[in-house]
C-alpha cells in the first residue's frame, strides 16, 4: 500500500462527522488559548488530558493535536494588537506587527499572519506525511544502546538550548527524572522515593505533575500581579483587512523561506518553533532591500516568523511518530497521550497504528484550512476575548485544574501533591527554571532507564561507543556538554583581561 493510498485511507477516516467535529473543537480550542495571554498550548493540552481518557484515541490525539498547531495562528492576534505575544514563538510577531497595527494596517498584519500560518502548516504536514515513513524505517536499525543516547541526546539540546542558565536547565531536567523514578521498581519490585506513603508506590501521574508545574504556577504569579498589571490596549481596525498585491509580493518569500527553516528546526528536538520564528525574523532582516523598515512595520517581519513557528509544529512531531522522542515540552505531554491510549511512538507505529497515524496526518491538511476559515473573517471576534478579566479567568483555570486531577483516581493525596508541586513550579517560574526539561525528563525517564538496563544486560559499557550510530551519538551530546562549559571559561577568561589590557592602554 503506497504512500498515497496510506492518505485517502486517512481522509476517510478524517472526514467522518465525528472526527471533523473534534478536528474543529481542537483548532478552535487552540486559537482561543493561542489569543489569551499566559495559557498557551502546553497549559491547555495538559488541562484536557484528563477528559480525554474516555475518547476514542482517534478523536483524542486529533483533538489535542489540533490544539497544539491552532495556538500558533492564535498567538499572533494578541502580538499585533497587543503587543502582548499569546504564545511564546509569537514574541517576534509583536515587533512589526503591533507597529502595523499602529499604523491602521492591522488587518492586513492579522491577513499575512493567518495566511502565513495556513501556508507553513500545509508544507510541515507535507514534509511530516513524506519524511516520517523514511525515517520509521531507518530507525529499525536503532538498538536500545542508540534509543538511550537518542533520549540523552533530546534532554541534553532542550537543556543546553534552553533561554537562560544552562544550569538551572539541567537541574530542573534531574528534577524531572527524579520524579519518574519515584514508585515500586519494576525489575526488583523495591519501592523508590516512596518514604513509607502507600500511594506513592504506584508512582506520580503524569497529568498531575504536568497540570500541576504549567496550570498552577501561571495562574498564581497572574493573581499576585492583580492590581499591577495595565489594561491592555488593544489596535482598532482600520483600512483594509486584506493583504495588498504589494504585501503579496513582499511575503511569498518569508512564506517559502519560513516554512523550510521551520520545518528542519522543529524536527531537531530542543529547539522548536519558538527559535525558528526569532532565526526567521534575522534572516528576512538580511535578505531584505528594506532592512531599515524592520521594527517600523515591515509585513516581512510578520510573515517570515508566523510560517516559521507554524511550520515547527509539523518538524516537531516526526520525532515523536518515528523515534518516540519528544522534543519539546508540548510533544511530551503527546507522547504521553499516546501511551495512556495504550501505543508507543516509535518506528513500529506506522507499521501498527497506520490507519491512526494517517488519519492524524489528514486531519491537519483539514485543521490547518479550518483554521484559515476561522482566523481571517472572525478575528474581531477573537480579538474581544483581550478584554476579558483574568484573574477570573485563571481562578476558573485551577478550578478545573482541581476537578481534573481529582478525577483521574478520585484521591484527596492528589490535590496534596497538585498545590505542592505547583508551588515548586511557581518557585522554578520566580527564579528563572526552565518547566520544559522537568516535563520531558518526566516523560522520557522510565524510556532512558529500561534502554540503559536493557543494553548493560546485553553487553558493557563499551556498548554505547562500539557501532557507528551509537558513537556518533555519543560524540555529539559530550559536544553539547562541553562547549558551553568551554565558551564560559573562555569568556571569563576574556573578562578578566579587559582591565589589563585597558590599563596597558592609559599607560601608554
Amino acid at each position: 500500500m503506497d504512500m498515497f493510498s496510506h492518505l485517502m485511507s486517512g481522509f476517510s477516516q478524517a472526514l467522518s462527522l465525528e472526527t471533523l467535529g473534534f478536528a474543529f473543537i481542537g483548532v478552535l480550542i487552540g486559537t482561543l488559548t493561542g489569543i489569551l495571554p499566559g495559557i498557551g498550548p502546553i497549559t491547555a493540552i495538559a488541562l484536557l488530558i484528563p477528559m480525554s481518557y474516555g475518547m476514542e484515541p482517534m478523536s483524542g490525539l486529533i483533538m489535542l493535536i489540533g490544539i497544539y498547531y491552532g495556538s500558533m495562528y492564535g498567538g499572533s492576534t494578541t502580538a499585533i494588537l497587543v503587543k502582548t505575544p499569546g504564545e511564546v514563538a509569537s514574541i517576534v510577531t509583536t515587533l512589526d506587527g503591533y507597529e502595523m497595527a499602529k499604523q491602521g494596517k492591522a488587518g492586513r498584519a492579522l491577513s499575512a499572519a493567518a495566511i502565513g500560518s495556513f501556508i507553513a502548516g500545509t508544507l510541515s504536514t507535507l514534509g511530516l506525511m513524506l519524511l516520517a515513513p523514511v525515517l520509521a524505517k531507518a530507525a529499525f536499525f536503532f538498538g536500545s544502546a542508540e534509543y538511550f543516547l537518542m533520549i540523552v541526546l533530546a534532554m541534553s539540546m532542550v537543556s543546553s538550548l534552553t533561554t537562560g542558565s544552562a544550569l538551572k536547565a539541567y537541574i530542573s531536567t534531574l528534577f524531572g527524572l527524579s520524579i519518574a523514578m519515584v514508585g515500586i521498581d519494576l525489575q526488583s519490585s523495591v519501592p523508590r522515593y516512596s518514604f513509607g506513603i502507600p500511594n506513592l508506590l504506584d508512582g506520580i501521574d503524569f497529568v498531575l505533575v504536568a497540570i500541576a508545574l504549567f496550570a498552577i504556577p501561571e495562574a498564581l504569579s497572574t493573581m499576585a500581579r492583580k492590581g499591577k498589571v495595565a489594561k491592555m490596549n488593544v489596535q482598532n481596525f482600520k483600512g483594509s483587512n486584506w493583504m495588498t498585491r504589494e504585501d503579496w509580493k513582499r511575503s511569498v518569500g518569508p512564506f517559502g523561506r519560513g516554512s523550510l527553516l521551520g520545518f528542519i528546526i522543529g524536527v531537531l528536538p530542543g529547539l522548536g518553533p519558538s527559535l525558528a520564528s526569532f532565526l526567521s525574523y534575522g534572516m528576512e532582516k538580511k535578505l531584505s532591500k528594506r532592512p531599515e523598515e524592520f521594527g517600523k512595520g515591515a509585513i516581512e517581519g510578520v510573515s517570515g516568523p508566523e510560517a516559521a513557528n507554524n511550520a515547527g509544529v509539523g518538524g516537531a512531531l516526526v520525532p515523536l511518530f518515528t523515534l518516540g522522542i519528544p522534543g519539546s515540552a508540548t510533544t511530551a505531554l503527546l507522547m504521553f497521550i499516546f501511551m495512556m491510549y495504550g501505543m508507543q511512538p516509535g518506528p513500529g507505529m506506522f507499521n501498527q497504528h497506520p490507519e491512526l497515524i494517517w488519519a492524524i496526518i489528514a486531519s491537519m491538511y483539514i485543521g490547518n484550512v479550518m483554521l484559515l476559515i476561522l482566523n481571517l473573517p472572525l478575528v474581531g471576534v477573537f480579538a474581544s476575548l483581550l478584554k476579558l478579566p483574568t484573574v477570573p479567568l485563571f481562578v476558573g483555570v485551577v478550578a478545573f485544574s482541581v476537578l481534573g486531577v481529582y478525577g483521574i483516581n478520585y484521591n484527596q493525596f492528589d490535590l496534596m501533591l497538585l498545590f505542592g508541586f505547583g508551588l515548586i513550579g511557581y518557585a522554578m517560574q520566580r527564579f528563572d527554571f526552565p518547566l520544559a526539561p522537568a516535563v520531558m525528563a518526566l516523560v522520557l525517564g522510565p524510556l532512558l532507564e529500561q534502554n540503559f538496563r536493557r543494553s548493560l544486560d546485553i553487553a558493557n559499557w563499551f556498548t554505547f561507543f562500539e557501532r557507528p550510530i551509537s558513537l556518533v551519538l555519543s560524540l555529539i551530546i559530550i559536544a553539547i556538554i562541553i562547549v558551553p562549559i568551554v565558551n564560559m571559561v573562555f569568556k571569563k577568561k576574556r573578562n578578566n583581561n579587559k582591565p589589563l589590557e585597558t590599563e596597558i592602554r592609559t599607560n601608554a
